[in-house]
C-alpha cells in the first residue's frame, strides 16, 4: 500500500538529493501539508482549429502526423496567455523533476484556479523514477478567458511511498523539458493494429 508523504518528508527528501525539484522558488510558499506546489511553464502548446478533420492515430504514419496540426507559443514572465471558454491547451511545469524509484505522484489542480474555471485534466500518476517536466492539461470551463502566467502556481504534487523501488520510468515523456503533444500512435498496441492493417 502506498502511502502519503507529508510536508516534513517532502523536504527530507529534497534536502537529501532524493527528491529533486528545480527551481524551487520559494519553499515555504510551495510546500503544503501534504503536497508541493507547482508553477506554470513558459510554452504551450494549442491545436490549429479547423485543420485537422479528425485525430487519427493512424495518420501518424502518412505525411499528416499529430505535430503538424500543433502550435507552440513561448510567453514571457509577466505576460499572459489567454486561455478562452472551451479552449484546450498543454502546457508544462515550471520544475524539472526526479522522483525516487520508490515515489511516484499525482497532479491535482489547485483550488483556487479551479474555483475560476480552469481544469487540470493531466494524466495524473506520475511514475516511480521520472525525470522531466510535466506536462499539462489545461482546459477553460468557465464563461470568461483566464490570464495564465507562467511562474503562478497552478497545480500540486501528492507524493506517495511505494513498498519497495521499482524500475525507473523510461517511456516516452522521460526527460521531457517543455510541454510535449500526445504521442499515442507510439503505443505498441497501435504499431501492432497498424501494422497488421498494412
Amino acid at each position: 500500500m502506498a502511502n502519503v508523504l507529508g510536508s516534513n518528508e517532502i523536504k527530507n527528501m529534497l534536502d537529501r538529493g532524493d527528491l529533486i525539484v528545480t527551481p524551487l522558488l520559494d519553499l515555504n510558499r510551495q510546500i503544503g501539508r501534504a503536497s508541493l506546489d507547482v508553477r506554470l511553464g513558459q510554452d504551450f502548446v494549442l491545436f490549429r482549429k479547423g485543420q485537422i478533420p479528425v485525430m487519427d492515430v493512424k495518420r501518424a504514419f502518412d505525411n499528416t502526423a499529430w505535430v503538424d496540426y500543433y502550435d507552440h507559443i513561448r510567453t514571457d514572465y509577466g505576460q499572459p496567455f489567454i486561455l478562452h471558454p472551451g479552449q484546450f491547451v498543454l502546457s508544462s511545469t515550471l520544475e524539472f523533476l526526479r522522483l525516487p524509484r520508490n515515489v511516484m505522484a499525482y497532479v491535482i489542480g489547485r483550488s483556487s484556479w479551479g474555483r475560476a474555471g480552469l481544469v487540470i485534466a493531466t494524466a495524473t500518476f506520475v511514475d516511480p523514477g521520472f525525470q522531466g517536466v510535466i506536462t499539462l492539461e489545461l482546459v477553460n470551463e468557465g464563461e470568461v478567458p483566464l490570464s495564465l502566467y507562467p511562474g503562478t502556481r497552478i497545480a500540486q504534487l501528492v507524493f506517495h511511498r511505494l513498498d519497495g523501488e521499482v524500475q525507473a520510468y523510461k517511456g516516452k515523456y522521460a526527460f521531457d523539458t517543455k510541454a510535449t503533444a500526445s504521442k499515442a500512435y507510439e503505443d505498441e498496441e497501435v504499431l501492432r493494429l497498424t501494422r497488421r492493417e498494412n
